[in-house]
């Protein structure tokens, strides 16, 4: 009942969005030659863009892999998909210092695209790898969740509107060094400014109470629902991965990976060495004994050394900039 609640007000958020577009190419095309009409009309279609859903895009620091230039990382990449359940990745991308793999549907053409973090990739055994893939495929949202999520983001976007706005800092010094400066309290032209400030935070309070009770609805509705998503996200990811390597893996992103290779880095280690240091350090238990075989079925050793192989152009790049990381 709550998801459906949920959808439910999501969906009256994004038809409010599109009745200002509506509203707006009515107001243009009906009174063509009416200025007043082209004024609202400009106004409401403006107050529709602003509102839209943002669409997820390819990160700025994200450089593209063709096929040809990494055959071995976009097949790997395309088996975990099948495993997991969902669309191989039309784009395969690099991300020199981000951590975070990320897959996503970007555009309007929704077209899937992997992003890899490569100081975490650089640091994983072949099996932490296809966790690692199968982890990014399986937090990709259901439709659902991206309609709640722009409802969210279109909602944040009215706070920001009606609520966020303050006096410019500049405009209340220089008013203030104006009024500093006059013989009088009426000498300076603060009092319409002042005035129609007061009256547009009002507004804006007054119009923002039901955006702000609906903000909340919706946040404590999706919030209900988290638990379920987490549950699916972990279903999905146990399809290409085992609890183990899940777990593995998550120990090793909260921490302690990218150290020890920023030291080699700074002490001017080869990318080999520094990949072979780690996973010595993955293989190895705290008593020195062989935890697991490092591959598996989707990624065996020879396939991921291949796909170093690929990258180690990108991987020296990066290990330059691994300093920058925090």
């Amino acid at each position: 009942m709550k998801r459906l609640l949920a959808l439910l007000i999501a969906l009256a958020v994004h038809l409010l969005t599109l009745a200002f577009f509506v509203l707006g190419g009515w107001l243009v095309l009906a009174h063509l030659d009416s200025l007043v009409g082209w004024l609202f009309g400009a106004v409401s279609l403006a107050i529709g863009w602003a509102l839209r859903p943002r669409l997820a895009g390819l990160p700025a620091d994200a450089e593209v892999l063709d096929r040809a230039s990494a055959p071995e990382l976009h097949g790997v990449a395309g088996r975990v998909a099948d495993r997991v359940g969902v669309r191989r990745p039309e784009k395969v991308a690099v991300r020199d210092l981000a951590a975070e793999t990320r897959y996503d549907r970007v555009g309007l053409r929704r077209t899937p695209v992997l992003a890899v973090g490569l100081p975490l990739w650089l640091a994983l055994p072949p099996r932490q790898r296809v966790a690692l893939l199968a982890r990014a495929y399986a937090a990709a949202p259901t439709g659902r969740e991206l309609v709640v999520e722009g409802a969210l983001g279109t909602l944040e976007t009215w706070r920001d509107a009606l609520l966020g706005a303050e006096p410019l800092q500049v405009r209340e010094e220089a008013q203030a060094k104006i009024a500093a400066s006059s013989l009088g309290a009426m000498d300076h032209p603060g009092t319409t400014y002042e005035a129609a400030g007061f009256v547009g935070r009002m507004l804006g309070r007054v119009l923002g109470g039901p955006v702000l009770l609906v903000r909340y609805a919706l946040t404590r509705l999706a919030a209900a629902d988290e638990s379920r998503i987490l549950a699916r996200r972990r279903a999905l990811a146990l399809r290409a991965a085992p609890e183990r390597d899940l777990a593995d893996l998550n120990a090793m992103a909260a921490g302690g990976y990218l150290a020890p290779m920023q030291a080699a880095a700074l002490r001017g280690e080869s990318v080999a060495a520094i990949r072979e240091g780690a996973l010595d350090r993955s293989r190895l238990a705290d008593d020195g004994v062989l935890v697991t075989p490092p591959g598996c079925d989707l990624l065996g050793m020879p396939d991921s050394e291949r796909v170093d192989q690929e990258l180690s152009a990108h991987y020296r790049r990066a290990i330059g900039g691994f300093g920058l990381i925090s």
